[in-house]
């Protein structure tokens, strides 16, 4: 893939104007819409699992690294969270329920070392995605197992993936496998492809360099459940 495809493709690409009803106007960012679907979107094959060797490794600026299966997840305490997301692709969906852990619970089990300020979230397949430690912290940032009281599909990262609702979506990265504490920030996958580093969603923080204030469709186009 060349450099910025996507991200020059989500620039050029509109959709009409649409009027956010008076009540929702502190919950929509800049250049969203707002839908009932759910698009699916992701870079590569949805993974295929054998779950009896899954597993999560946690590394890098931690006291010991650790590898968790998904039956030491399973057995972690749950929390149930109601939240609006929303994609760099200008869609927002709004109160989305999830359940999983808590990241800043699941923290408890890792000894990250003082340096240990930001983070890389690996995925299958050959996806990354980096955020600071500071923005995992909050109640709503979940290792969720499960949407709209069912198990996560496949195509929405089951088993396990990242929920960060204050970033754009790509940062809440599907079919994690790895969680790497680093001293200095690194950029991820669409990081180094032409998308913000920070992703806040309500500063419009869609691109690398510069704000871009066009909407666009391609999300309109894509398989949604």
């Amino acid at each position: 893939m060349s450099k910025d495809t996507k991200a020059e493709r989500i620039k050029r690409m509109q959709i009409p104007a649409v009027e956010v009803p008076q009540e929702l106007a502190g919950r929509i960012p800049p250049g969203q819409a707002v839908t009932d679907r759910f698009p699916i979107l992701h870079e590569g094959e949805v993974p295929n699992y054998d779950m009896s060797t899954w597993s999560l490794r946690v590394f890098g600026q931690v006291a010991e690294e650790k590898t968790f299966s998904y039956d030491d997840i399973l057995a972690m305490p749950r929390t149930q969270i109601q939240c609006d997301i929303h994609c760099v692709t200008r869609w927002s969906k709004l109160d989305t329920v999830w359940e999983g852990v808590r990241f800043r619970d699941f923290l408890q089990l890792i000894d990250v070392k003082p340096e240990g300020k930001f983070v890389m979230l690996h995925a299958d397949q050959d996806y990354e995605t980096n955020v600071p430690l500071a923005d995992l912290m909050g109640d709503d940032i979940l290792l969720a197992m499960s949407f709209d009281g069912k198990p996560l599909t496949l195509k929405h990262g089951w088993p396990l993936r990242l929920v960060v609702p204050h970033l754009y979506f790509w940062k809440s990265a599907k079919w994690i496998r790895g969680i790497e504490f680093m001293a200095e920030d690194r950029e991820g996958f669409w990081e180094r492809n032409g998308f913000h580093n920070v992703a806040d969603p309500f500063q419009e923080q869609r691109f690398s360099g510069e704000a871009i204030p066009i909407p666009e469709d391609e999300w309109v186009r894509k398989e949604f459940d």
